[in-house]
């Protein structure tokens, strides 16, 4: 018998094979490979904020609140990816987001990251000021900081219809802003003090977040006036941009894993309904889809419109 058949058939042989073997097998572990690969959770927040229409279920803290805790539950994470694309909605459900966002990266101390896409805007941008650093796409539009409240006025419309609507009231000012009534200047000077006191709030987030980073008067930043990602970088109200690939590559290296955090049920399982099947249904004698589909109909024209208003 060869000595080389001896080595390979002898304890000793055996011994160097099974090693090399284990170290092959130990860079190939998919488990020591994942303890070597940054891991950023990345979480998507789209739609207006507040407002609820069929197959729209909006951003509030209750519908995202869940994703939110779970793409800050991840053990081993370098960060958090976060991608808005929003018109605004509501400050306080913006506020609500973005005060849980902040207060979990604090706790877990790690960093927050966010990613405009096509629109942050007003309450958008509220929510992308929770990142520690603001990304966006050089044709984004950022900003619109400031506050809006807008409705119909029906009263000239009910009166040649000859239509008479009663109300009463406990309270001088529980009608005020009532759409089938005519304004009032009492009125619209309550709703713009209540706006003032939002906006600077709103004013309050942008300085505090951006500090030094702004660049520009405020009465230019702060004016309503929105802009696209290359501007909203020369004003400071962005970091950089580039998409999340990109800009998580290059913090954390080419094996960065982006691990998208998925919301809790499907929209099936919401209970949604598309508006035709909820006006079929109210033909055919459904009644609470008959009480319904009016105010579904009116607000998805209402988010249409929000959406419009930046050319979307």
């Amino acid at each position: 018998m060869s000595s080389d058949t001896k080595d390979h058939s002898g304890n000793g042989g055996a011994g160097a094979f099974g090693r090399q073997a284990g170290d092959l097998l130990s860079r190939v572990n998919p488990a020591n490979w994942r303890k070597r690969a940054p891991l950023v959770p990345v979480l998507r927040l789209t739609g207006a904020i507040g407002m609820a229409a069929p197959l729209r279920p909006g951003l509030s803290l209750a519908s995202c609140a869940s994703q939110i805790n779970r793409a800050f539950s991840y053990k081993n994470a370098a960060a958090v990816a976060i991608a808005i694309n929003s018109p605004g909605g509501s400050p306080v459900q913006s506020r609500l987001i973005y005060a849980r966002i902040r207060a979990l990266a604090d706790e877990k101390k790690l960093p927050v990251y966010f990613f405009c896409e096509d629109v942050a805007a007003s309450g958008g941008y509220m929510l992308a000021l929770a990142g520690d650093e603001i990304y966006a796409d050089p044709s984004s539009i950022i900003g619109s900081i400031g506050v809006i409240s807008a409705g119909f006025g029906f009263d000239k419309a009910i009166s040649r219809l000859g239509i008479e609507r009663r109300v009463y009231t406990a309270g001088k000012n529980k009608l005020s802003l009532d759409p089938f009534q005519p304004e009032k200047a009492e009125d619209i000077k309550r709703l713009k003090g209540i706006q003032n006191e939002v906006h600077e709030i709103f004013k309050s987030m942008v300085r505090e977040r951006r500090g030094a980073k702004l660049k520009g008067s405020e009465a230019s930043l702060f004016n309503g006036e929105f802009w696209t990602g290359s501007t909203a970088l020369e004003l400071g109200l962005v970091d950089g941009l580039g998409d999340m690939r990109q800009v998580m590559r290059g913090k954390f290296g080419e094996d960065v894993r982006l691990k998208l955090v998925s919301g809790a049920r499907g929209w099936l399982r919401r209970g949604f309904t598309v508006p035709g099947m909820k006006a079929a249904s109210a033909l055919l004698g459904g009644g609470e889809a008959a009480a319904n589909w009016p105010d579904e109909v009116l607000s998805t024209l209402e988010i249409r419109a929000l959406w419009s208003r930046y050319g979307l």
